[in-house]
């Protein structure tokens, strides 16, 4: 590894500031669990290091009525002991808890799961389902987006050269409303997903289904929302041919690689599978008002 410039700012304007003044390449450094890998391998040779992980802004939980405000380099293992943010979007502790090991979990944080900007990213479909939004901060001052507008493909986001993604929104949770997410991996634990599927939907007293949003990940250079498919569920109980329509629309939005993971044929079979799986234990949890 060559030698590069590293500055550990106190403040989200100073990491901003830092970014803004470099000259040539740079990397964030917050859990350090992808950047790392790549610095030791020698993919990556910036010339300045920026280590977010003395920013309080960046760290932590917080709820904002009924909202929850979650720092960007919080580690996943502290999102899985947050027992009020587990009981209300289970589907998005569910994949928070799939990246890596125990251990990668006690340094890997959903800021850097997004920003990385791999297709697989578990995180990634379940905050699109939950319909969260991305709080950055730059030199222009602060904005939001849609957690779907983040990934711009393999490796690359759109945030500009000297943003920072602060912290990801997760909205109010309606009352009788549910999410889950799964993921095919070849082997039972700590591997990258062949495919990914997430559902977050509400229901009225009678279990139909007034809202649904549908995210799938590894079927295309970025996770992508499928609105036709959370369409499909809106009107029905999950009947049988609700399902079928939202997989059939599922299948239809792939548009996934062949590689030694999974053929194209593979993937996009399995991404109906697991989003109908998905739907339904999202279904349960709204229904019953609590995790299934």
């Amino acid at each position: 590894m060559s030698e590069q410039d590293y500055v550990e700012p106190a403040t989200v304007g100073a990491a901003v500031a830092a970014l803004a003044a470099a000259r040539g390449s740079t990397r964030l450094l917050a859990g350090g669990t992808d950047v790392l890998v790549q610095l030791r391998s020698g993919r990556v040779r910036p010339d300045l290091i920026v280590n977010l992980r003395r920013i309080p802004e960046l760290a932590g939980v917080r709820s904002e009525d009924g909202a929850f405000v979650i720092g960007a380099a919080t580690p996943c293992a502290v999102l899985g002991e947050h027992a009020a943010l587990a009981r209300a979007w289970p589907g998005v502790i569910e994949a928070a808890t799939l990246i890596g090991s125990k251990q990668v979990q006690g340094r890997a944080s959903l800021g850097g799961n997004l920003c990385n900007g791999s297709p697989a990213a578990d995180s990634v479909p379940a905050l699109i389902a939950a319909g969260a939004v991305a709080l950055i901060d730059g030199p222009a001052g602060r904005r939001e987006c849609p957690i779907e507008a983040v990934p711009a493909g393999p490796g690359r986001t759109t945030l500009a050269p000297a943003e920072i993604l602060v912290a990801i929104r997760l909205p109010a949770r309606p009352v009788r409303s549910g999410d889950a997410y799964l993921r095919l991996i070849p082997r039972t634990e700590m591997d990258i997903a062949v495919v990914g599927a997430a559902v977050n939907l509400t229901v009225d007293a009678a279990g139909v289904v007034t809202a649904a949003r549908v995210a799938l990940g590894a079927v295309a250079p970025t996770a992508l929302r499928v609105d036709a498919a959370g369409a499909a569920l809106v009107g029905s109980t999950l009947d049988a041919a609700a399902i079928e329509r939202m997989q059939a629309a599922v299948r239809a939005a792939c548009r996934p690689i062949d590689d030694k993971r999974g053929t194209i044929a593979y993937r996009t079979q399995v991404a109906g599978v697991l989003a109908g799986r998905a739907a339904r234990i999202a279904h349960q949890r709204a229904t019953q008002g609590g995790q299934a």
